[in-house]
């Protein structure tokens, strides 16, 4: 994962902790599956996120605040001590970054590289197999897609692996060629 400030550093330090646990403990991918319900949860609530993310709870209030969340939605073990450890640290405002960052280092684990598509229309399910067939072909891992929808875009894709981007949008061609043009005149 590329750094990009403190709080990226943070994410990596924690989630690296994290991951080195769970692995001696042989539950990374049960960890795994805990946070993304908890992500899933913080994305779909506003008042977690307003809890989670507000500077004006204390960490003893965002530790039994968190406490009650987590055992009502079944998060126990390891993943439910590490949250609590980042609420009694004053961490939580970095829990999305941490989770993503774990989620990396399982990625990367198991051999698979993410990838973020980006499209002018949903893409089908034939569409995406043969988007995730191609890609491993040329990466020689397995994508994990992660897919939104821009409709200025036109048409085509963006792919984004890491650093690297292969952008084979409509709008991007219709301005490459929008340049080539006005150099020709």
């Amino acid at each position: 994962m590329a750094s990009g400030g403190p709080q990226s550093t943070v994410a990596e330090r924690y989630a690296g902790a994290l991951f080195n646990l769970a692995r001696e403990s042989n539950s990374v991918e049960t960890i795994e599956r805990a946070l993304d319900k908890f992500l899933g949860l913080l994305s779909d609530s506003d008042d977690l996120r307003r809890f989670v993310l507000s500077p004006m709870f204390s960490s003893s209030e965002q530790e039994q605040g968190l406490s009650a969340i987590l055992k009502s939605i079944g998060i126990t073990g390891l993943a439910r001590d590490f949250l609590l450890v980042l609420a009694k640290n004053r961490r939580l405002f970095a829990v999305e970054n941490v989770i993503k960052a774990y989620k990396s280092l399982c990625a990367k684990a198991r051999g698979e590289v993410e990838a973020e598509v980006i499209s002018a229309v949903p893409l089908t399910k034939a569409q995406t197999q043969d988007l995730t067939d191609t890609l491993r072909q040329n990466l020689g891992k397995t994508p994990r897609l992660t897919a939104t929808v821009d409709p200025k875009l036109l048409g085509g894709l963006v792919v984004r692996i890491g650093s690297q981007m292969i952008d084979t949008s409509l709008r991007t061609k219709l301005k490459n060629l929008e340049k080539v043009m006005k150099e020709a005149s």
